[in-house]
């Protein structure tokens, strides 16, 4: 065998192990990230890239150490940003992060204001960034503020609001017509103060203004709120009729796993991003006819058992989801509004806390 015929052997070897070591470390690109390549050098295999976290960097120096034919040569992402951009906030009433760093790639997903994000990496004025739920994508440095560890901190400790109505605005002044942001539900502002029924409050970025009090929640008094599956079917009945939109994760507009999101958040839990992915999560219910108010039901291809769609149960055999708009149908096959089996069932009450189901309360980032 030649020398270069020894050499590919060697370089498929491996690429099959750092493989294997991606599959257990970093499964799911979505909340994982690992760019890592193997590429042959004169007689020696270099292992190239950028990981997520330093457990990673130090499981790949470890698996290679022995071996004097290969060099481990990664970043960690944490390290690559400067410290005052390692953090950053979503400054926007609404921001939305794509699959890549440009404008025209797939949108992948949204933030609304106040979204603490993990910076991973840039590339020019777009930013790789990690959200509450795991998720990464690309978003522009003009919906960011950026912070350091420091400055999170501050914020953390800060007296803030949170927005509780579906859509709001802050405006100039009390009772004023002149607009500073739009908001939605779920959006983080710090207080200011008050004057008569209105809250002066602030974005990340600084601007100042006025919210009517019935609309704005303290935000340490909101994150402990109970369990209230009342309030999380008036959030979905309340997007009835709102259109789709691929990546939609506010309240106004939508897909199928972000109109779940959008209303478990108004209760203070943080849900997995994708359908697939809170198909994995929760406790496992074997019959629709078993499901309670607030189940989240799967559905896809039977066959494979992929799942592409999500609805959540309301009562009597009847689920609400986002497919082309807010609706509700019937899991009953005979019914004239039946739409779709469930390919499986999660219930998400009394699994707060459990792997993928976050309370906000819980969450280290806020």
């Amino acid at each position: 065998m030649t020398a270069g015929a020894v050499q590919a052997n060697k370089l498929r070897d491996i690429q099959s192990i750092v493989s294997e070591l991606q599959r257990r470390l970093a499964p799911d690109g979505r909340t994982a990230l690992w760019k890592v390549r193997t590429d042959s050098r004169a007689r020696h295999i270099m292992v190239e890239g950028i990981v997520g976290t330093k457990a990673m960097e130090n499981e790949l120096k470890a698996t290679f150490k022995d071996d004097k034919r290969v060099t481990v040569d990664v970043l960690v992402a944490e390290d690559v940003q400067p410290a005052s951009k390692q953090w950053a906030l979503i400054k926007l009433g609404i921001a939305t992060l794509r699959c890549d760093a440009k404008h025209s790639a797939e949108v992948a997903t949204q933030a609304i204001m106040g979204t603490p994000l993990r910076v991973l990496d840039n590339n020019g004025d777009w930013y790789r960034v990690q959200m509450p739920d795991d998720y990464i994508a690309w978003v522009p440095e003009s919906s960011l503020i950026f912070r350091s560890a420091e400055q999170m901190q501050q914020w953390r400790k800060s007296r803030r609001s949170v927005v509780t109505v579906y859509d709001s605005r802050l405006v100039t002044e009390p009772a004023g017509d002149e607009t500073v942001s739009d908001l939605v539900l779920s959006c983080i502002l710090e207080y200011q103060g008050e004057q008569g029924d209105w809250v002066h409050l602030a974005t990340p970025d600084g601007r100042d203004g006025w919210v009517h009090k019935s609309q704005v929640a303290d935000f340490d008094s909101w994150k402990k709120q109970v369990f209230d599956l009342s309030l999380i079917e008036r959030t979905a009945r309340r997007m009835m009729g709102s259109g789709y939109l691929w990546g939609g994760t506010t309240t106004k507009v939508t897909d199928c796993s972000g109109l779940m999101k959008i209303s478990y958040l108004a209760n203070g839990i943080i849900l997995q991003r994708d359908a697939s992915q809170q198909a994995l999560t929760g406790k496992k219910i074997a019959d629709w006819h078993d499901c309670r108010l607030g189940d989240l039901l799967f559905f896809g291809n039977s066959k494979t058992g992929r799942v592409t769609h999500v609805g959540m149960y309301l009562r009597e055999g009847k689920y609400i989801h986002c497919s082309g708009q807010v609706k509700i149908n019937s899991l009953e096959p005979g019914a004239a509004d039946y739409l779709y089996s469930p390919l499986s069932i999660s219930r998400i009450e009394g699994q707060v806390g459990t792997k993928g189901i976050t309370a906000v309360a819980a969450h280290p980032w806020y």
